[in-house]
């Protein structure tokens, strides 16, 4: 069942415990809010804590406190569920619309009666990717987004440079301005022409935001669509030329001695160590020195693009 968003309405009560301290009788009074909220043992303890009881009358304390609570509670449910009846009674609605009623509350308020969750793109995709990415077709998809990261890096570096070389042009023309100031120009003027070089400035990187998005927009449909087409094709146990396609990618790429582009040599070191004193077990072990991220990074190289790392 989900939870219930009506609330009952919490009543004050006063709790009254009488108890005998020797031969004086001693009267305990303590309002309460009903439902009590919290747990009735931090209450009990607080009772015997501020006012001094003696230990004594502690499980006293705690039957009367129980057993005070379970009657007002009770006593407070019934109230308000007789106000709850009368109120359905004397209504203006019919019998038909107060059953539609109450059974669409039931229905959207009770698990076993909701509506399933429809599968969504992203999580069939996330499926169909997680497969794909620890079988043999892994390194094909790595190297597909090493191309796409590829373009897209030369198109941020063309971006870079053409506002590099406007904003080279607008301080030479921003210090022939400034020199021209209190001669034959004003300082509106000069804002003029910042604001000119602002407007311009902005409509470029408008521009270059416009086209990294669309093309991040198509290599991201293209991508999807082809790793949906690969999926299926890898699939089918008749067609042969996917796999076969892969096999020879990963043999070109496995060639010995090939050549690694952007690989920084590492520190490390490899030693045995034998444990137990009768029952010998002895273990392999590894030290590297490294910065940890660099093993979430494509090793590229000459032929394939990029190169699969061994973590271990």
């Amino acid at each position: 069942m989900k939870e219930s968003s009506a609330s009952f309405r919490s009543l004050e009560k006063d709790f009254i415990f009488n108890f005998k301290a020797g031969q004086q009788s001693c009267i305990l009074t303590a309002p309460l809010r009903i439902p009590m909220k919290g747990s009735m043992s931090d209450l009990h303890g607080r009772f015997m804590l501020l006012h001094n009881l003696p230990c004594f009358v502690e499980n006293d304390l705690k039957n009367a406190l129980d057993q005070f609570i379970e009657e007002e509670t009770n006593k407070s449910y019934d109230q308000q569920a007789e106000t709850a009846l009368d109120k359905f009674i004397n209504c203006d609605m019919g019998v038909e619309q107060l059953t539609d009623a109450w059974a669409k509350a039931y229905h959207e308020t009770t698990l076993e009666h909701a509506r399933p969750e429809e599968p969504s793109w992203d999580e069939d995709f996330a499926d169909v990717y997680h497969e794909l990415i620890h079988s043999p077709a892994s390194e094909t998809l790595l190297n597909l987004e090493h191309n796409y990261f590829v373009r897209v890096s030369e198109l941020i570096s063309e971006r870079d440079m053409e506002l590099k070389k406007l904003q080279e042009r607008q301080s030479v023309e921003m210090d022939k301005v400034m020199q021209e100031l209190g001669n034959s120009l004003t300082d509106q003027d000069v804002n003029l022409v910042a604001a000119e070089h602002f407007k311009s400035q902005q409509v470029l990187e408008n521009k270059w935001a416009n086209e990294l998005k669309q093309l991040m927009a198509i290599q991201k449909q293209e991508y999807q669509e082809w790793v949906i087409k690969l999926h299926q094709d890898m699939q089918n146990p008749n067609n042969s030329s996917v796999s076969e396609e892969i096999k020879v990618k990963q043999s070109k790429s496995n060639v010995p001695n090939e050549r690694v582009f952007e690989e920084q040599s590492l520190l490390e070191e490899s030693f045995t160590i034998h444990l137990g004193a009768q029952l010998k077990t002895m273990h392999n072990l590894r030290l590297v020195r490294a910065d940890i991220l660099d093993f979430c990074k494509h090793k590229q190289n000459h032929r394939s693009g990029v190169k699969l790392q061994r973590l271990q």
